[in-house]
């Protein structure tokens, strides 16, 4: 599971926009998003420089 979606509201960018910056369509974007794939760990950290987040805000913790 990933967070690209809640991180992208809270930059106020859209999804089309990060489909710009990283040379993937909005289909993918949009499934990235959704949770209905997942980035491979180049495309995640190509966003999250992008973003200029660390790449594990990207991601839902698996512990508490």
């Amino acid at each position: 599971m990933n967070r690209i979606k809640e991180v992208l509201k809270e930059q106020g960018r859209t999804q089309t926009w990060l489909a710009e910056k990283i040379g993937k369509s909005y289909v993918v974007v949009t499934n990235y998003c959704n949770n209905n794939t997942q980035p491979s760990l180049p495309v995640l950290r190509s966003i999250a420089e992008v973003l200029d987040v660390d790449v594990r805000e990207l991601l839902v913790s698996t512990k508490e």
